[in-house]
């Protein structure tokens, strides 16, 4: 070979050699001539998942448990909301649910199928309803993307799927009889009947027929002569003037008098006897509030009905409506039936059975004739609730807008500035007056600081407040020489029980005799040796600020009242007698003073005897229930009794002279309770009897009555005391000095005993 050759190949290796890779990947070497193209590194990729769809499903169907159909409204596409209004898609759902009957569902989310741009959700959901039972569906939800999230495509296939084309639900209703309430010896109180609306035409009646008729309303309508007079002179001749209601035994006798100027419109009803007989314990009947109607057809109601708004009509409604039967159909845009998802055949109602005594209520409502005030008495050893009435009362019968009445007079019921529609029983929290020195007595003696013969000088002024900047207070005994003063200023107050000091007691004979300066220095005592908070304690234990409880009214129909521990010394003597920043019911009243009665037993009031269903025996017995202990001693418990005893027995005593005569033992405390200045007072009267039950076949009795604006406790309470006695003792009252004979009087048995089950006539 030719020098020049090995020259050429030596030149050629060295050029591939510079061209050979190394560790720069792709980067071309200094003077490669044949090197391949450079490599670019891989583009970065990141990879986004698509959302979660099962999160908004959730959150749907959460908001469809909650009825929140303006949050499920936001989770709807564009698309489905340009459908439906939000309004309209709630009433959708509303409707549905209405009309199922559905008060709760359930729900589970299954299972999802993403895609970029859509996705599927599947899920369980579960009605339960009050008329078809439980109805359960699978479904398939369908979402897309919209603003970087998940949004619904609905249509109301989601709510059930043969809901499509137009479909809607309907509920064909079966609707059972409502029950009756009857009292404790099974005489009806509310039933379902025909009635007669009554009313005058004044230019109708003639002379003699007219106070014939004048005289007969007054006694169908339990309306005074001169009330129905005044009512019928202010009258054109030609205006109906609307009376009461009658059932067709009572109307029938007054029909056959044939007496012009009666008017009278007959109606089918729910007929409450005697215009209203304990009408703020039985409560009235009313169509559903607009406002409610969503609540009452999620419980099976068609919304047409009326129910109970108050007392025992609401708070038994389970009971007395029965349960509603149904028939759920799927119907088409025409109304024809598609598919029928259920149905359940209706329960006939319940009737229910009350603990009241309808002598005894009459007559209780009879005592506060004219009078704004309460009345409860329950049996002492079972907290049984024998009468409960409230004045002025009311005629529930006038809510029936089938009366021919209701349009003249219900307005005058709902609008009464005495506010009828309050039970006052339950629901009025006053100052209890001198009745509370029964709590303070108690405290007194729990504390260690008094016995049961520790004495007091009892005099007309109590000056211990003035070192605390106080005012010097009176005694009632000065207050009662004062007024006879005015009367006659040459009149000896030293004379007379009721308006002279009554000096040097004991603690019981304080109670006995009231004494306002005792027990404000025992409320004072207490506050000055740091038991400024004893006495509201003792109240508390005697079951006031709180709820009884009651059995047979809803508790939004009881107030708790209140009790506050004293924070300076002028408090604390108000305290002490039932002054100042309090609020006690006549319900809480007569369930402490039966407790002092019984032993210390604080039970649960009742209303309830018992639910009667239409065959088959009574279910839902109501028995006596203990809800606490009075926090005394016994021998301190015996203290206060016999002190309450010296009330009514001593000569002495506060409501001695209002009982004397009583020819059943008795048990009591008189109260008399400031509530503003120059206001007249509320007067209070609550104690118990202590009768041989062997001898009378009847339990012993505990009462609490409070009458509003007129005075003393001796002389307004203590006589309708008395009167509801005598009336459970005897049938009825013997004279109430205001009202005049009840009824005949009757002749006292010899040695102060008992008559022995002696039957109870029928009221007039």
């Amino acid at each position: 070979m030719k020098p020049i050759r090995w020259l050429q190949l030596i030149l050629l290796l060295f050029l591939l050699a510079a061209c050979t890779p190394n560790s720069n990947h792709g980067t071309p070497q200094p003077g490669c001539l044949f090197c391949p193209s450079p490599t670019l590194p891989p583009p970065p990729v990141t990879i986004v998942s698509a959302p979660d769809a099962k999160t908004p499903m959730q959150y749907f169907l959460d908001a469809l448990k909650k009825n929140d159909f303006a949050s499920m409204y936001a989770l709807l596409s564009k698309d489905s909301q340009a459908k439906i209004t939000q309004d309209e898609f709630a009433k959708t759902y509303n409707d549905a649910l209405n009309t199922m009957s559905a008060g709760s569902l359930d729900y589970e989310v299954h299972s999802q199928i993403l895609h970029p741009n859509d996705a599927q959700v599947g899920f369980s959901i579960t009605y339960h309803t009050a008329l078809v039972g439980d109805i359960q569906r699978e479904m398939l939800a369908n979402f897309v993307i919209e603003n970087g999230g998940w949004r619904l495509k609905w249509d109301p296939s989601l709510i059930l799927p043969e809901l499509t084309n137009g479909n809607v639900l309907k509920m064909d209703y079966q609707i059972p009889s409502r029950g009756d309430i009857y009292d404790r010896n099974s005489q009806p109180l509310v039933k379902q009947s025909t009635a007669y609306a009554l009313g005058v035409v004044p230019g109708e009646m003639g002379g003699k027929s007219g106070d014939l008729l004048v005289s007969e309303l007054s006694k169908l309508c339990n309306i005074s002569q001169d009330d129905i007079w005044k009512s019928i002179n202010s009258a054109a001749p030609d205006w109906y003037v609307a009376m009461c209601e009658a059932s067709p035994d009572e109307i029938k006798g007054v029909l056959d008098l044939n007496i012009s100027g009666l008017r009278y419109t007959q109606y089918d009803t729910r007929y409450y006897v005697d215009q209203g007989l304990a009408p703020q314990v039985l409560g009235y009947m009313q169509l559903i509030p607009k406002e409610e109607i969503d609540q009452y057809r999620r419980q099976g109601y068609q919304g047409s009905e009326t129910v109970g708004r108050a007392g025992v009509e609401y708070a038994m409604e389970s009971y007395l409506a029965g349960k509603h039967g149904g028939t759920l159909y799927v119907v088409d845009p025409n109304g024809q039936p598609v598919a029928k998802l259920g149905s359940s055949n209706p329960q006939p109602a319940d009737s229910v059975y009350l603990t009241i005594d309808s002598n005894l209520q009459y007559y209780a409502q009879k005592a506060l004739t004219g009078l704004k005030g309460a009345v409860v008495v329950i049996e002492r050893d079972t907290g049984r609730v024998l009468a409960m009435a409230s004045s002025p009362g009311y005629d529930p019968n006038l809510f029936d807008p089938n009366n021919f009445n209701n349009g003249y007079l219900l307005n005058d019921v709902i609008n009464n500035p005495d506010h009828p529609l309050f039970n006052r029983a339950t629901q009025g929290a006053v100052p209890l007056g001198s009745v509370f020195k029964t709590i303070t007595f108690s405290a007194a003696l729990e504390s260690g600081l008094y016995l049961p013969q520790t004495t007091y000088d009892c005099q007309y002024d109590f000056n211990e407040l003035v070192p605390f900047g106080g005012p010097v207070l009176h005694d009632w005994t000065w207050q009662h020489c004062q007024d006879r003063l005015a009367i006659d200023p040459t009149f000896n107050c030293s004379a007379f029980t009721s308006t002279k000091p009554s000096g040097l007691l004991t603690l019981q004979e304080g109670l006995m005799r009231s004494c306002d300066p005792y027990f404000w220095h025992i409320g004072l005592d207490l506050y000055n040796n740091n038991r400024a908070g004893d006495i509201a304690a003792m109240a508390q234990e005697f079951g006031l600020a709180t709820k009884t409880g009651i059995v047979g009214l809803d508790p939004s129909e009881e107030a708790a009242g209140a009790i506050t521990v004293p924070s300076e010394p002028i408090a604390a003597t108000n305290q002490a007698i039932g002054q100042g920043d309090m609020g006690v019911t006549p319900l809480q009243v007569a369930r402490f003073i039966a407790a002092i009665g019984n032993g210390g037993t604080l039970y649960r009031p009742q209303l309830i005897e018992k639910i009667q269903p239409v065959n088959g025996d009574a279910i839902n017995l109501f028995k006596p229930e203990a809800a606490g202990t009075l926090p005394l001693r016994p021998d301190n418990l015996k203290a206060l009794q016999d002190a309450m005893w010296m009330v009514v027995n001593d000569s002495r005593g506060t409501a001695n002279f209002r009982l004397r005569g009583l020819n059943v033992p008795v048990a009591g405390k008189t109260g008399t309770a400031e509530t503003c200045p120059g206001c007249k007072p509320y007067a209070w009267f609550a104690g118990y009897t202590l009768a041989n039950e062997q001898d009378t076949g009847l339990s012993n009795i505990a009462i609490a009555v409070m009458v509003e604006d007129k005075g003393e406790g001796s002389d307004w309470g203590a006589p309708i005391f008395r009167a509801m006695v005598e009336t459970y003792y005897y049938g009825s009252p013997q004279a109430i000095p205001w009202f005049g004979p009840f009824g005949n009087p009757y002749t006292p048995t010899p040695l102060g005993g008992i008559p022995t089950k002696t039957p109870r006539p029928k009221k007039p």
